[in-house]
């Protein structure tokens, strides 16, 4: 019982009265369900306000057997941020999405040899409520942990071998499509692709859609006019020199990334070549230098932000549907044209 003049602690019957609803409304407010209209949720969170009700946090993730945690499970390095700017843009897609719904991310840099002892034993520990998974750190033993424990999660990028995982990625084969049909348009007759090494999927996926499209155009591509090389921008510049010490030089080229066209606008303008009057140049994805570059790039853009908000939300939908399962494309790329085409 209270003593005279202490107040009483608000209680969430208390919160569910004045905002005339029930309780367990009260309670999917809390826990960030889809199953109520916004007018709803504002009513009851305003009356929380008012009350200044806070809820036990610790005692109600007991009560619900939930960590409120979601781990992105990734692998990082040095200089990171530089070399894959599109994961910080999906972290903080994720961020955004799991901080409305009242979830924690957190991340967790490993290899793929690393990540299945891991995943299995958080697991285990009921340490969080779901896994995000980078690609880059799946293997196929992984795939048979998760399934077999039915661990919510989703992967981030289609793996590279049939598997059980929910994944989802982008169309990047539309891309290089996209990339290739408006060379075309532009009025280009021979387009030169120079790309990441086969290992690079995101590159052979992207060449993937421009030889398809090139060769429903009838447009033969020589066999020269295809360079792999690192993702850097050496590589763009060396493999650029080597297509224009053809005796036939194209009259367009696509760049699988920021990094290689850096390289590649550096090579053409050492080499006196005026773009786009002579050769139109695209690449893909907004940032980090298709801006910056004179003249500044057309681009096939990736909205990696709006990737990490849909994983974020699909992650909340597994957890509550177990059985949810979903193999598939949901980031459309768009064309911005600019001075280089």
């Amino acid at each position: 019982m209270a003593q005279k003049g202490q107040k009483m602690a608000v209680t969430i019957k208390d919160v569910a009265k004045q905002a005339g609803v029930s309780t367990a409304t009260v309670s999917k407010v809390m826990n960030g369900s889809y199953s109520i209209s916004q007018e709803t949720i504002d009513r009851v969170k305003k009356v929380m306000q008012e009350l200044d009700y806070h809820p036990n946090l610790r005692a109600r993730n007991f009560v619900t057997q939930s960590t409120k945690t979601i781990v992105f499970v990734t692998s990082l390095g040095k200089n990171a941020g530089f070399a894959n700017p599109h994961m910080f843009e999906m972290v903080c897609g994720m961020e955004h999405v799991l901080t409305e719904k009242g979830y924690s991310l957190v991340i967790k840099n490993m290899s793929s040899v690393e990540a299945r002892d891991y995943i299995h034993k958080a697991a285990e520990e009921k340490a969080a409520d779901g896994y995000i998974i980078h690609a880059a750190v799946i293997s196929k033993e992984l795939d048979e942990m998760i399934f077999q424990e039915s661990i919510p999660h989703l992967v981030i990028g289609n793996p590279n071998f049939t598997s059980h995982f929910c994944w989802i990625d982008i169309d990047n084969r539309l891309a290089g499509e996209l990339a290739a049909k408006h060379l075309l348009e532009q009025g280009c007759q021979s387009l030169a692709f120079i790309g990441g090494t086969e290992e690079d999927k995101i590159s052979m996926h992207r060449l993937d859609g421009v030889l398809s499209v090139l060769n429903d155009h009838d447009v033969l591509v020589p066999k020269d006019y295809v360079q792999r090389g690192e993702s850097q921008c050496d590589s763009g510049y060396e493999m650029t020199k080597e297509i224009l010490s053809n005796k036939v030089r194209p009259d367009g080229i696509i760049c699988a990334n920021n990094y290689i066209a850096y390289g590649c606008v550096n090579a053409l303008h050492h080499a006196g070549i005026e773009i786009p009057s002579d050769i139109r140049v695209i690449t893909f994805d907004d940032y980090p230098f298709s801006q910056i570059l004179k003249p500044q790039l057309t681009v096939v853009n990736i909205d990696m932000y709006d990737m990490g908000v849909q994983a974020g939300k699909y992650i909340l939908q597994k957890i509550r549907k177990p059985n949810l399962y979903a193999q598939s494309y949901i980031t459309i790329p768009t064309l911005i044209v600019r001075q280089s085409t």
